[in-house]
C-alpha cells in the first residue's frame, strides 16, 4: 500500500502531503494498462473494456486525429454523454498533446456555438443524435471536421444489432459527407501503436468552460499538472476506502463535469478500478445500475440521492456492497444524509470545489463528519478565508470572510481573459468569491454562494444568462432571475418579469421562448409579474433584495 505523510494539524484520517509522481494521465493509462491489461477498465449497459483494449483504443483514435491534422495544442470539442467514447478521446487527444474541450450536451444550439468559437475548436467528437444539429452549426464555426459516435458501437451481441431498430430515437443513421467521420470507422482503419511524445507537465490538457453563453462563460485553463496532481491527491485521501481492493466506480456524474472527470474516470485509470458508466442518470437509472452492477463507490449529486429514496424499493433492497457514497455540486440536506446512510449503512462523503479548483475541501471518510460542513483541506491543499474589503487579511477561526485556495490543483487562469484571470488569481491565491468560515479543527462552513449564481440539480446557473435572454422577449420591459429553495433540486429558478406597457404577457409565451434559448434545466420554473423591481442608486435591478424577499416568504 502507497506511504504519504499524515496531516498533522488535524483530522488524522487525511494525509497532509502528497509527493507527487510526475506522469501525466495518458502515461498513467498505459502503465494501468500494462500491470492490469485483462482487469476490466469500463462497463457499459453489460460490455466489458478491458485496460488493454482500452489503451490499444486510445492509440488507435490518436493515429486517427494524427491522420485528420490534429496535432499538439489543437482544441478538440467533446459533445457526449457517459460513453466509452469519450474516455477514448479523452486520452487520445492527451496522447497527441492537444487539448480537449468538454461541452454540455444539454446545451442549445446558440449556447454550444459560442463555446466552440471561443475554444477555437477545429475538431468536434460528437453523437449521432447530436450530429444533425451539429453538422447545421459547423459553417457558423471553425470547425474543419465531426466524428460522430453511436450509442451502440460498444453495446454487447445481441443489443449491438438490436437497439437501431428498438430505439430508433436514440440512433441516427450515418451519411456520407465531407468533414464527416464515424468514430468506430476511423480506429479500425488506424494503426495500433503510438509513438508520439507524452504532452509535458505544463501543457494545456482541457478547457472546462463555467457557463452557457457571451459574457458569463468563461474558459478555465487545467494544465495536465493539474489535472494529474488532483487526481493523486484525491487518491491519497482515498487511501483508507481503497487499500488493494478494485473499486467498482459508478458513473453518475458526466465526464464533461469536473467531479466525474477527476473522481470517476481519472481515479479509475490511476488505479485499476471499473467504471460503470450511466449515460442518462435519473433515480431510477442510477438504483437499477447499483443492483445490477454493486458498484463499491457511488458519486451523485444530491437530486439522484433524494430521488432514490424516494423510490419504495430502494429500502428494500440490499446495498451493502457500497463502501461509500460521494457528492457534491451542491449542498446536500441533513435529512438526506441521515437517510441514506440509515437506509445502506454506507458513509457518505461531501467534498467542495469550483471549476477553477476542482476539489478544494472533503469530509473524512469515516471520521467526523459536522452537518452544515463540507470538510477539511485536501493534501497540499490550503484553504484560508479573508476579509471581504481587501481580500488580503487572514481571518481567525469562526470569522466569515471569503474562501481563497492554494493547490497545485488550481488553474493557470481563463482562456484568452487577461483580465478576467487578474481578478481571481492573486500573489498565487485564488478567490472563490464563496463566502465561508473554518472552525478551529479545520472544517469549513459555507456561509453563502457566489453572489449571483444559482445551484440546482448540481448545474451551476448563471442567472445574468437567463435575463438577457427574458429581454429579448418584445414584451418584456425588465427581468431577474433568481435561485428559490427547491426540495428537489437544491434550488429553481424564478424570474421576476415587468411587462411592457399595454402588453398582455403570459408564463406560456415566457416558456416558449425560453425553451428555444436556453437548456432546459435553466429555464424559470416559476414566473412572477410586477410593475417595478427593486433598483439601485444608480438604476441596477437589486437582484439579492429579491432573492432576500423569496427567503422570508419561506419558499
Amino acid at each position: 500500500m502507497k506511504e504519504y505523510k499524515w496531516h498533522a494539524a488535524y483530522v488524522p484520517e487525511v494525509p497532509r502531503a502528497v509527493d507527487f509522481e510526475k506522469y501525466t494521465m495518458p502515461e498513467f493509462l498505459t502503465m494501468t494498462a500494462e500491470k492490469y491489461p485483462r482487469r476490466t477498465a469500463v462497463v457499459f449497459m453489460g460490455k466489458e473494456i478491458s485496460y488493454k483494449d482500452l489503451d490499444d483504443a486510445v492509440n488507435r483514435f490518436a493515429n486517427a486525429l494524427k491522420g485528420l491534422g490534429v496535432k499538439k495544442g489543437d482544441r478538440v470539442a467533446l459533445l457526449m454523454p457517459n460513453i466509452p467514447q469519450i474516455v477514448i478521446a479523452y486520452y487520445a487527444l492527451w496522447r497527441l498533446g492537444a487539448v480537449a474541450v468538454p461541452n454540455n450536451p444539454l446545451y442549445t444550439n446558440r449556447e454550444l456555438e459560442y463555446q466552440l468559437n471561443d475554444s477555437g475548436a477545429t475538431v468536434l467528437i460528437t453523437m449521432d443524435v447530436f450530429s444533425p444539429r451539429m453538422l447545421a452549426l459547423k459553417p457558423k464555426t471553425a470547425l474543419n471536421h465531426i466524428i460522430t459516435a453511436h450509442i451502440n458501437d460498444y453495446l454487447p451481441f445481441p443489443i449491438k444489432q438490436i437497439f437501431p431498430l428498438a430505439k430508433k430515437e436514440m440512433y441516427v443513421k450515418y451519411r456520407k459527407a465531407p468533414g464527416y467521420h464515424q468514430f468506430l470507422d476511423l480506429i479500425r482503419e488506424a494503426s495500433p501503436g503510438f509513438t508520439g511524445e507524452p504532452p509535458s507537465w505544463e501543457d494545456t490538457g482541457c478547457i472546462f468552460y463555467t457557463g452557457g453563453t457571451t459574457g458569463i462563460s468563461k474558459g478555465v485553463i487545467l494544465p495536465h499538472a493539474s489535472i494529474s496532481s488532483m487526481t493523486q491527491i484525491l487518491d491519497a485521501w482515498l487511501f483508507d476506502l481503497v487499500e488493494d481492493e478494485v473499486e467498482r466506480n459508478l458513473a453518475v456524474y458526466p465526464f464533461f463535469h469536473l467531479a466525474g472527470f477527476t473522481a470517476v474516470m481519472n481515479l479509475s485509470i490511476l488505479n485499476g478500478w471499473v467504471d460503470i458508466l450511466v449515460p442518462r442518470p435519473d433515480p431510477k437509472a442510477v438504483l437499477d445500475a447499483m443492483l445490477k452492477f454493486k458498484p463499491t463507490v457511488v458519486p451523485a449529486v444530491p437530486t439522484i440521492y433524494v430521488g432514490m429514496l424516494s423510490l419504495p424499493e430502494f429500502r428494500k433492497k440490499d446495498l451493502s456492497f457500497v463502501k461509500a457514497f460521494f457528492s457534491g455540486a451542491a449542498p446536500l440536506p441533513q435529512e438526506t444524509i441521515r437517510s441514506l446512510e440509515e437506509a445502506t449503512g454506507a458513509t457518505l462523503v461531501e467534498a467542495y470545489g469550483m471549476t477553477e479548483f476542482a476539489i478544494a475541501t472533503i469530509t473524512p471518510y469515516r471520521g467526523v463528519l459536522k452537518f452544515g460542513s463540507c470538510g477539511v483541506p485536501l493534501p497540499n491543499t490550503i484553504v484560508r478565508i479573508v476579509d471581504l474589503e481587501t481580500g488580503e487579511k487572514e481571518l481567525p477561526p469562526g470569522e466569515e470572510g471569503e474562501i481563497t485556495f492554494q493547490g497545485p490543483q488550481m488553474c493557470s487562469g481563463y482562456y484568452n481573459r487577461p483580465d478576467e484571470t487578474e481578478k481571481i488569481i492573486r500573489k498565487g491565491w485564488l478567490y472563490s468569491g464563496d463566502i465561508g468560515k473554518m472552525d478551529e479543527e479545520g472544517y469549513l462552513y459555507i456561509v453563502d454562494r457566489k453572489k449571483d449564481m444559482i445551484l440546482s440539480g448540481g448545474y451551476n446557473i448563471y442567472p445574468r444568462e437567463i435575463d438577457e435572454v427574458l429581454f429579448e422577449h418584445p414584451k418584456v420591459l425588465e427581468a431577474c432571475a433568481v435561485g428559490v429553495p427547491d426540495e428537489y433540486r437544491g434550488e429553481k429558478v424564478k424570474a421576476f418579469i415587468v411587462p411592457k406597457p399595454g402588453e398582455k404577457l403570459t408564463e406560456e409565451e415566457l416558456d416558449t421562448h425560453c425553451r428555444e434559448r436556453l437548456a432546459a434545466y435553466k429555464i424559470p420554473r416559476v414566473y412572477e409579474f410586477a410593475e417595478s423591481l427593486p433598483k439601485s442608486a444608480v438604476g441596477k435591478i437589486l437582484r439579492r433584495e429579491l432573492r432576500d424577499l423569496e427567503m422570508g416568504k419561506g419558499s
